[in-house]
């Protein structure tokens, strides 16, 4: 079996059993993102204390990459400090999702990071006021 048939079981189990998913009761964040191209969209949810991310959850309806991407950052960002997730690249999510995508897949396994990091500014901006 070749990695990239490896990393395409990965996603498939991480789409088909995702991790991290569902919603929060009292989110300190909830941040969507939607791609009216192809359209995914990716809500993500948390609660941060002490400037860590303790619980995170996310709501995802699209495609395979989407969804397993949204799974895959939800579990690695649980329990990373804010400014950790802020460092979070393209470069990172490409990382997780283990495949090379083109441009229109490539947003797909963004959408994620979008919607988690967009939500942590919001957060850190609302404690800042």
């Amino acid at each position: 079996m070749s990695y990239k048939d490896l990393y395409h079981e990965r996603l498939l189990d991480y789409f088909h059993h995702p991790r991290k998913k569902g919603t929060l009761e009292q989110p300190d964040f909830s941040s969507g993102v939607h791609n009216p191209s192809c359209g995914d969209s990716v809500l993500l949810q948390g609660v941060v204390n002490s400037g860590v991310l303790v619980t995170c959850r996310f709501q995802s309806q699209g495609c395979v990459i989407s969804s397993a991407a949204a799974s895959l950052l939800a579990e690695k960002a649980e329990g990373k400090t804010v400014e950790e997730i802020g460092a979070y690249t393209p470069q990172t999510m490409l990382d997780l999702v283990g495949l090379s995508l083109g441009p229109t897949r490539i947003r797909c396994a963004l959408l994620a990071l979008e919607a988690l990091q967009t939500g942590i500014v919001a957060k850190k901006t609302m404690e800042n006021l």
